[in-house]
């Protein structure tokens, strides 16, 4: 899935759109994508000027929208239909190492459970085959 379809799956836009590419997905299972972290990325000047990392708080939400888009696709919704997925929690969050400028996040979501519009996922997301962040992400769809 190339960033034009990944446009028509998620309502963000630049600065705030967090997936570059959805390199594997199979319906109601997992889906596999990726983030290039670039130094220009709007966060680095701000966090950390003289040690950039990629703030946490954006790789879970990374993570939540890559598995926003398995949810769509599993239900064959899209928000052109008048939902959205939105991030509804997050748990069992670890960091393992930081994400730095010139990373490609490499992100992993599978599908764990879902009830009444309200779906779980067991998310990682890696750098060179490291693990940088482990995560359960929980997310809502609702008509809007």
């Amino acid at each position: 899935m190339k960033i034009d379809e990944i446009l028509e799956y998620l309502p963000h836009r630049y600065p705030f759109l967090l997936v570059d590419r959805v390199t594997e997905v199979e319906k109601g299972k997992s889906i596999k994508g990726y983030k290039n972290i670039s130094f220009n990325e709007p966060f680095f000047t701000g966090h950390f000027p003289d040690n950039p990392i990629m703030p946490g708080v954006l790789i879970i939400e990374a993570m939540a929208q890559l598995s926003g888009i398995l949810g769509f696709v599993t239900v064959e919704r899209k928000p052109s239909d008048g939902v959205i997925q939105y991030l509804a929690g997050s748990s069992k969050v670890r960091f393992k190492r930081p994400v730095l400028p010139g990373d490609r996040l490499d992100m992993e979501s599978e599908f764990v459970s879902g009830k009444r519009g309200i779906w779980k996922f067991e998310c990682r997301a890696l750098v060179d085959g490291e693990v940088a962040c482990v995560a359960e992400i929980l997310t809502a769809e609702r008509e809007v």
